[in-house]
């Protein structure tokens, strides 16, 4: 088998348009090559190839779903290129169909998705290809997540009134309390940490961040004895803007996010939070 990774696949889906499996097939057959992949299903005539090529699938829209015992969720990102077909009946149709049979059937991962049954003899793929096709546009699906087990809520935020939301954040609590999961919800939309807790962050991230510090403060001529504490100072202001908990709350910014779980009694098991396009 030839040697590519996840990333090419990614990339020659986004070139072209065409679904995982064919892309794999062809990188495959290309010996990893992704531009000779991209003439092996130029020449095989994959669906909307030629012409989709190099277009960007920016727009979209991400949809939700909450079990009615509140016990699990799911949240999906659809894109397309324009706002004109995120907008439309029939491609947030697209994405709320998907979002059921993720609900519905748990999958692993995205691959283990795309090559699901959401209809008699049509996998998800195929699905989003003939979306492709129908709509005349590249549709790209290529995240989703879902919780259970806790207490699952989701916020959707529209960056405009037109268009369906572009930023969805789904939370799990480890017990009940939907006035804190809202609160905290719509604190992670409008701040997007990349981390729940600081034991997330890899060690060599961390590391990275104290060497930029210390560096950028002896650049700026800090006395010597002083280093240690400005470097402490900047990798905690790091923390503050990347790791949830650490985070002042946007609803009172004197209590941290952890501040206010504490004071509610609950843990936040987990979030996810998808921008269109980001």
């Amino acid at each position: 088998m030839a040697n590519f990774t996840a990333a090419d696949v990614k990339k020659l889906r986004e070139l072209t348009g065409a679904g995982m499996m064919d892309c794999k097939k062809a990188l495959d057959e290309a010996e990893g090559q992704v531009d000779k992949a991209v003439e092996i299903l130029r020449v095989k005539g994959q669906k909307g190839v030629a012409k989709r090529e190099g277009r960007s699938a920016e727009n979209g829209a991400v949809v939700s779903i909450i079990s009615d015992d509140k016990t699990s969720g799911v949240l999906v990102e659809l894109k397309c290129e324009t706002d004109f077909v995120a907008k439309g009946d029939k491609f947030v149709a697209v994405a709320d169909a998907i979002a059921a049979h993720v609900a519905k059937t748990s999958p692993a991962d995205l691959e283990a998705l795309l090559a699901s049954e959401i209809e008699a003899g049509k996998t998800v793929q195929a699905f989003v290809d003939e979306a492709n096709a129908t709509l005349g546009e590249k549709i790209v699906l290529d995240r989703f997540a879902q919780f259970s087990g806790g207490y699952v809520a989701a916020y959707m935020h529209r960056t405009s009134p037109d268009l369906p939301p572009q930023v969805g954040v789904l939370v799990e609590l480890d017990k009940e309390d939907a006035t804190v999961a809202k609160d905290v919800a719509q604190h992670i939309a409008a701040f997007a940490p990349k981390f729940l807790t600081r034991d997330e962050i890899p060690a060599e991230t961390v590391e990275n961040e104290r060497r930029v510090a210390e560096a950028t403060a002896r650049e700026e001529g800090k006395p010597e004895g002083a280093l240690p504490k400005i470097v402490e100072g900047r990798v905690t202001g790091f923390f503050k803007e990347n790791v949830l908990v650490d985070q002042p709350f946007a609803k009172d910014n004197k209590k941290s996010v952890q501040k206010v779980l504490d004071e509610a009694g609950v843990t936040l098991k987990r979030f996810a939070r998808f921008r269109v396009g980001v």
